[in-house]
């Protein structure tokens, strides 16, 4: 019985998706973001909705959705924009609470806002235009017509989710790493800004690439 993959075929993609996973992008700065403001749950939160994104985008390939997609980039470009929109306001957000005076509510926030890093990774994600060329330019060629998609595109989620996975926690538990410090005022009102610059520049990433 063969593979559903070409182990040949295979083994070229791990290579090329290890070089995307550890690339910067838009999906890298909000995981270092999310750490550093929110701590390690929330930053693999975060990991795991943007993950949940990206199998997304599998089932709509699997669907053919994907296909529409490159053929109707207007589609996908309103969607980078929404997601940079998003991004930006989660960013001003962040600024403004840097802005202002120490308070001792921060704690109670925070474990507010952690609940949604599920939410926010999965919209950062879903607008990445990494997705875009990922499906349109480089998972086509390692299809094989003359094997079956359903199978093909399993195997092909799980190297893609498995080093998103890796890539995306060891960001965001870096991150996470120097919110330690995050109970004393000052370092929490600069990172609170920090993170507001880094969530702006990724918007900025999405809005270029998109």
């Amino acid at each position: 019985m063969p593979l559903p993959v070409d182990p040949a075929r295979y083994s070229a993609f791990l290579v090329t998706m290890f070089v995307m996973a550890i690339t910067p992008g838009p999906a890298n700065l909000f995981a270092i973001a999310t750490g550093m403001q929110k701590g390690k749950a929330a930053a693999l939160l975060g990991v795991a909705g943007m993950n949940a994104a990206t199998l997304t985008w599998f089932a709509a390939a699997a669907l053919g959705l994907a296909t529409l997609i490159i053929a109707f980039p207007q589609a996908f470009h309103l969607l980078a924009w929404a997601g940079a929109a998003y991004l930006v306001w989660l960013g001003i957000r962040s600024i403004r609470s840097g802005l202002k005076p120490a308070d001792h509510t921060g704690q109670h926030r925070a474990f507010q806002m952690s609940r949604s890093a599920f939410r926010d990774g999965f919209a950062v994600q879903i607008a990445n235009p990494k997705i875009l060329l990922f499906f349109g330019a480089v998972l086509p060629p390692f299809i094989d017509i003359h094997r079956p998609l359903a199978p093909q595109l399993a195997m092909f989620a799980a190297a893609t989710i498995g080093m998103d996975l890796v890539s995306m926690s060891a960001y965001g538990l870096g991150g996470a790493a120097l919110s330690s410090r995050m109970n004393e005022p000052t370092f929490r009102r600069g990172f609170a800004l920090l993170v507001g610059v880094l969530l702006i520049t990724a918007a900025g990433l999405i809005v270029s690439r998109g």
